[in-house]
């Protein structure tokens, strides 16, 4: 990881620490496991929060082409990294809770949302919009990936019951700093009587 990369995402959370999550860019054991349920196939991804990019490098890696990819990304302090870094991708400067106030795609074409944010430090109704937005975008066996640090999912149970969504941990690692865990977001399967 470059160091220049390592002092950029650093002074960005000394700026502002309840807007980036981390201290440092997530490192590659944490890319791997977000990404290791994705591959070609699984078509049009949205990353939210792709900082200076180490999980779009993990996404390009597992056969995502860069036009599939749409960035969003809120830290101005990134946004042009992002252009020069993948400019074959749709980088967005925005904030992830208005998903549902734009037309990124017609339909619902994504098959995955990769998210950097840190929602542990989010108001309920702001990671309802978020995950609203997302799940607008993404098809009925489509899936939504979100780091944390923290030691349980970060999204609260009613937010999940609200939306008709189930979270499942896929994996932890300590190969990261701080130490992080991934959940899988889906939708709820409808139960049958």
């Amino acid at each position: 990881m470059p160091v220049a990369d390592i002092l950029s995402f650093f002074v960005s959370w000394i700026r502002n620490p309840l807007r980036v999550a981390a201290v440092a860019p997530s490192g590659p054991a944490v890319a791997a496991l977000m990404t290791q349920e994705i591959t070609a196939e699984t078509g049009p991804v949205i990353e939210l929060g792709p900082g200076t990019g180490p999980f779009t490098y993990a996404l390009l890696g597992r056969g995502v082409r860069e036009h599939d990819l749409t960035l969003v990304e809120y830290g101005s302090d990134f946004i042009r990294l992002l252009q020069a870094r993948f400019p074959h991708a749709r980088v967005f400067w925005m904030d992830a809770a208005w998903l549902d106030k734009y037309k990124l795609f017609e339909g619902a074409p994504v098959g995955a949302v990769i998210s950097g944010l840190g929602l542990l430090t989010m108001s309920p109704n702001k990671v309802t919009a978020i995950l609203s937005g997302a799940f607008g975008y993404l098809r009925r066996d489509g899936a939504f990936y979100q780091i944390t640090y923290g030691p349980s999912c970060p999204i609260a149970d009613a937010v999940l019951d609200s939306l008709g969504l189930q979270a499942t941990c896929i994996g932890h690692t300590l190969h990261n700093l701080p130490p992080a865990s991934v959940y899988r977001v889906t939708r709820r399967k409808p139960t049958t009587n």
